[in-house]
């Protein structure tokens, strides 16, 4: 079991962005979670350092932007710990 992954806001996040084709920038994905700013950051931190996620920081009309978008890694990361997840649940329905 990806420990990385396993933790409900981290799946939640590449969950999310798992269904977007581009990047989602940083207050839209912070809305469209319920999360406080400083929670995201921190939970982005963690998916970035593992390579799950991409941050890109830019400027639009002199204010700082910041996009995230899930990377190759991330999709393969999370394709296999929800195939982990449905093995797991496929041997408890054997057992019914």
């Amino acid at each position: 079991m990806n420990k990385i992954i396993h933790e409900q806001t981290r799946l939640r996040i590449l969950a999310a962005l798992a269904g977007e084709l581009t990047e989602v920038s940083f207050p839209e994905l912070r809305d469209r979670l319920g999360m406080t700013a400083g929670n995201l950051s921190v939970q982005l931190k963690t998916l970035e350092d593992a390579g799950y996620v991409q941050t890109n920081k830019s400027f639009v009309a002199n204010k700082p932007r910041t996009d995230i978008a899930i990377t190759d890694g991330g999709r393969q990361a999370l394709t296999e710990y929800l195939e982990e997840i449905e093995r797991m649940l496929a041997s408890l329905r054997k057992g019914e």
